[in-house]
């Protein structure tokens, strides 16, 4: 088994597709997913928070969104609860808005 690593952090492993077309679409999606991880590694450098890229992911994977249905005019409450000093540490990445950075 051969891997070749790749500096973020991220590694392409062996893949066991037969068909040229899921080949392509494998490697297509490894590579959004290098795209997506690179973009988030932009934002936070923008930011100036003092985190990798997957210890915000890994504390992203613990903060709590609740979604309520209001049910007099039908609509959606949403709220994300940042309850730790870490969760306090990436909010920002919450609040970017599309097209600032």
């Amino acid at each position: 088994m051969i891997l070749f690593p790749v500096p973020s952090g991220l590694q392409m492993r062996p893949m066991f597709h037969f068909t040229e077309r899921r080949i392509e679409a494998h490697v297509c999606i490894c590579f959004l997913a290098y795209k997506v991880y690179k973009e988030l590694e932009r934002i936070i450098t923008c930011l100036d928070i003092k985190l990798s890229v997957d210890k915000v992911l890994d504390i992203a994977k613990t903060i709590t969104t609740l979604r309520v249905h209001m049910p007099n005019n039908r609509s959606f409450y949403t709220k994300t609860i940042f309850l730790t000093d870490d969760h306090k540490t990436i909010r920002p990445l919450f609040e970017v808005e599309q097209g600032k950075l």
